[in-house]
Parts: structure tokens; C-alpha cells; sequence
């Protein structure tokens, strides 16, 4: 960190929540790139040489990615930004440069700095990115108690300077990409390191750094995640669709949309709306005229596209009453919390004590709930309790449940209160 910028950091880094002493701060320097923006690294020749300077570098790599979400199918990278002291920084078109394999191995060993890791580790993973250990300066930051993690407010809260806005949403699989995406992308960097070495003091200070170390850990040895079962029930809207016929119109129509906007590489949103395959489905087309005449189905669609559509819901319509698909996944975990009341009172009633208790102690150790423990964990605890409710129960039972070693320290002694409690 530049003197400048340990100046700005101690002048800015407050306790969370606390207000600034003067109503009227001074303006926010505007970040610039210390070295410039760096050229878009797009050859074979060029990698080579990146990678022989990142393994050259020292200390932590500053890492990020932009993906296409919106605008491309699927999740994958198209800009990835990197940073270490003693190489500058870096700009890699995955495009180009499809395997960045030799990259990930050549900072294999490195602490690898991102900011909110687990968006980014999929689309990384996916060209020979891997890290072997982490630091997330959003996560430190959810744990730090800080109540806006975004990059842009972390940089400027804690280190004094002001990031430029208005580019994350933009399609970055366009080519060339224009300079002041470039630049954005460049400055997401630029700062990182220096955002996780303030945020660490930060945890220190409060305690905390250990269990920030467990859960970056844990990010970086999760194996991806298992494929979306029947990842059609998560249309938009889907919660009006009853019947189902209409969920096997909303079945077939979102695999059709899917296959075309695979076989096309755009998102299927572009293709068509989750709306609109809610009204096919709620109203049964009987044939391309009427399904016309449907929200989302309007004149600028071709006889081609209406056909194509119509023949999905014709597909549902003809399913045999064994080939629908059934209301709802099998539930894998406890049902519902509103229908607890009903189904057993006594879970109910050990969940709102658990609940309240982990929501006292999350504000007195100023951290995020959900960070505290999640509250998938805390409902299937109070489900299905041990037994015999002891600390040493429960804390095996979250253990299972994936709970980190320093959750289970500060919510076993509240959630067996809570567990007892309400059994008496």
C-alpha cells in the first residue's frame, strides 16, 4: 500500500455503522491505474509471458472475472483481471486464450484475493483456474459487520478512494472491448490486495480472523455444485402455474427455449421470457393463432418461432396423465416453515427460540445471520433434534450439516437452550 493510501485507510476505516465525525466529508479521490490499463492479453505468445510474470510476482494475486450474464447462455468468463506485486497487472481474453491452465498452476500456490469468490470460482474452474487457498474481501467484509460489501463501497469506506461505476452489467463478450470497460475492469484489481490486507487487520482487531480463515477454506476446497434438478420449476412466475398441464407446458417450453439459446449462445431470457411461458401455460394455445395472441408472443415474432413454441405446448397436451410431472420436488430437508405450526407445533416452537436466539447473537457479535449459521442449518436442526438434546449433540449435528468449527463454538450453547426449552 502506498503511503497515500495507508493515509487514506486510516482516516476512513471506521468501526461499522459508526457515522463520520464531519457531516461534510470531503470528496472521494477517483481511483486511477497505477500503471496504466494494462493491453488485453488474447495469444499463446503473450500468456506465456503473463504467466512467467505472475510466477515471478510475490505476496497475494488480486483475481477477477467479468462474465456475459444477461446477454450470453451460460456463465462462462470473457475478461479475467489479475494483479501481484512485482507484475503489474494483467488482462486475459478467455476467447483467445481458452486454457489458462499454466496461469492457475504458476499461482497455484499464492493466497488467491476475490471479491464475493464463489460468483467467480465456477467460470474460472471452468478454464483451469483453481485456487489452493483464498481471501474474500466481501465475505471479510459481511463478517466484519460492514452493511455495504459491495467492491465499490468496501474500496471506498476502507481505503479513502472512489472506484468508477456503470459497467458490470454490460455484455463483455463484445469484441474489441471498448477502453473504458477495459479501464473499469483494470481498477477492480488495482486495489484488492490492499482492501485484503486492511480487511484482515480489521478482523484481527475484532477477533474474528480465524473464523474468516475457516470459511475462505471452505470456499476453496468445495467440490461445484451438483446440477439443478428440474431447473425449469424456477421460471419466474412459476408459483401461479397449479395444474399439471401447465407445469408440463412450462416443462416443455422451457427445454425448447433452453436448446435455442444453447444452440444460438445467448441467454434464454433473449429468447424468450419467463412470462411469456407462464401465460402458454396458464392458458393452453390450442394452436399458434391463439398462442399469438398471448403477452410475449406478440407480431414481432415469426410463423417459424410461433410454430416452434406451439409444438412444445402441443407436446405437454398430448402427455399421457402418468407423464406430467408431479406438484412439486420432493422435499430433501424439512418442510415449510409456515406449515410447521400445523404439522408439529413443538418444532415450531423450537425454531422460533432458535431463531430469536441466533438473531440476539448475530447483532451482538455484528455479523450477518446467515453468516452466523445458515438457516437451512438452523431448520433441520429443529426438525429433527438429537434425541437427547446436549452441546455435544448438536454440535455433532452441525457438524453434519457443514457448520464451521468457530459457528459451532458460538451457536451450540444457544440453539441446545433453545432445543431444551422448548422440549420442556
Amino acid at each position: 500500500m502506498t503511503d497515500a493510501q495507508k493515509t487514506a485507510a486510516d482516516m476512513t476505516l471506521r468501526a461499522p455503522g459508526d457515522s463520520p465525525p464531519d457531516s461534510r466529508p470531503a470528496p472521494v479521490p477517483l481511483l486511477e491505474p497505477r500503471e496504466g490499463i494494462p493491453p488485453v492479453t488474447a495469444t499463446d505468445e503473450a500468456l506465456a509471458e503473463i504467466v512467467t510474470a505472475f510466477a515471478a510476482g510475490t505476496g497475494p494475486v488480486a483475481v477477477d472475472a467479468e462474465r456475459a450474464s444477461g446477454y450470453r447462455y451460460g456463465q462462462r468468463a470473457y475478461l479475467v483481471q489479475l494483479r501481484r506485486e512485482g507484475a503489474g497487472s494483467a488482462l486475459i481474453d478467455p476467447v483467445g486464450c481458452p486454457d489458462l491452465s499454466a496461469l492457475g498452476e504458476a499461482i497455484g500456490d499464492a493466497e488467491w484475493v476475490l471479491h464475493a469468490a464463489t460468483q467467480d470460482l465456477p467460470c474460472l474452474r471452468d478454464i483451469g483456474m483453481v485456487p489452493s487457498r483464498l481471501f474474500d474481501t466481501e465475505l471479510a467484509g459481511r463478517l466484519a459487520g460492514f452493511a455495504r460489501v459491495g467492491l465499490g463501497a468496501m474500496v471506498e469506506n476502507v481505503l479513502g478512494f472512489a472506484l468508477e461505476k456503470g459497467h458490470s452489467a454490460v455484455d463483455w463478450s463484445t469484441r474489441p472491448l471498448p477502453e473504458p470497460w477495459l479501464r473499469y475492469a483494470a481498477l477492480d484489481v488495482e486495489l484488492l490486495v490492499d482492501l485484503r490486507d486492511a480487511l484482515e487487520e480489521e478482523l484481527e482487531q475484532q477477533g474474528k480472523l480465524e473464523w474468516a480463515r475457516q470459511e475462505f477454506a471452505a470456499i476453496a476446497a468445495a467440490p461445484p455444485p451438483p446440477p439443478r434438478k428440474d431447473p425449469w420449476r424456477r421460471t419466474s412466475g412459476m408459483h401461479k402455474v397449479r395444474r399439471r398441464r401447465q407445469m408440463a407446458v412450462v416443462r416443455e417450453l422451457w427445454t425448447a427455449r433452453d436448446q435455442v439459446a444453447q444452440r444460438r449462445d445467448v441467454s434464454p431470457g433473449k429468447v424468450l421470457g419467463d412470462a411469456a411461458i407462464v401465460e402458454a401455460a396458464l392458458n393452453l394455445p390450442p394452436n399458434s393463432h391463439a398462442l399469438a395472441a398471448l403477452p410475449g408472443f406478440g407480431h414481432r415474432m415469426g410463423r417459424r418461432q410461433l410454430e416452434q413454441w406451439q409444438a412444445a405446448v402441443d407436446r405437454a397436451r398430448a402427455l399421457a396423465e402418468n407423464e406430467l410431472p408431479q406438484p412439486g420436488q420432493p422435499l430433501n430437508g424439512p418442510p415449510p416453515p409456515r406449515s410447521w405450526a400445523d404439522k408439529d407445533p413443538v418444532a415450531a416452537a423450537r425454531l422460533s427460540a432458535a431463531r430469536a436466539a441466533v438473531t440476539a447473537l448475530a447483532e451482538e457479535l455484528n455479523l450477518p445471520q446467515e453468516n452466523l449459521i445458515t438457516p437451512d442449518t438452523v431448520r433441520r436442526l429443529c426438525w429433527e433434534p438429537p434425541a437427547e438434546p446436549s452441546q455435544e449433540s448438536v454440535a455433532e449435528v452441525l457438524k453434519g450439516h457443514g457448520a464451521r468449527p468457530w459457528q459451532i463454538e458460538q451457536v451450540t450453547p444457544i440453539l441446545t437452550e433453545a432445543l431444551l426449552t422448548d422440549a420442556g
